[in-house]
């Protein structure tokens, strides 16, 4: 898990306006850091499925957020791919 400092340094540089801590933006940015890690631990205990679950779940969530945002904002999406370095 992200500690407080680690969300709050992720937030700042993605957040679209002064009190952004929600936008699709941040939950993508937030997203992908936790998928990291969970890929990270799964590849020294490959036999944990509570958490490759877990991932799977994130990887989901990631997406549809990816979707909405390329569904409402293209450029705002465009910028996104490209600042964590997500392929498309």
């Amino acid at each position: 898990m992200l500690t407080t400092a680690e969300k709050t340094k992720l937030i700042e540089k993605y957040k679209l306006h002064e009190e952004d801590t929600g936008s699709p933006s941040v939950q993508i940015a937030l997203l992908g850091e936790e998928i990291d890690r969970l890929q990270k631990h799964l590849k020294k205990h490959a036999k944990d499925m509570h958490s490759k679950r877990g991932l799977l779940k994130m990887v989901s969530k990631r997406r549809k957020f990816l979707n909405y945002l390329r569904d409402t904002d293209v450029n705002q999406y465009a910028q996104v791919l490209k600042q964590t370095g997500l392929k498309k």
